[in-house]
């Protein structure tokens, strides 16, 4: 995991969901998504943090999820909109 300072890791994956896929997650249907970092690993985290990165045609583009040495979540990052 890539660091961004001495207490968050950082994670960096692209991903693109559809408006109409994305209410799934937001009606609570899907919990998780499952990204695949640039790094390789797979990642799994909570559908909800995604809520301020959607757009009226969904989600699209390179993120950056940071979390805490625990691997807790702490935030998400648009890098760059496709």
């Amino acid at each position: 995991m890539a660091k961004t300072d001495d207490h968050m890791a950082r994670v960096i994956f692209d991903l693109y969901i559809s408006a109409s896929d994305y209410q799934q997650y937001y009606s609570g249907a899907v919990r998780m998504v499952q990204v695949v970092a640039l790094d390789g690993r797979t990642v799994r985290f909570p559908a909800n943090v995604l809520r301020g990165v959607v757009r009226h045609d969904g989600i699209r583009g390179r993120f950056a999820i940071d979390t805490d040495e625990q691997g807790k979540f702490q935030r998400i990052i648009e890098l760059s909109r496709v």
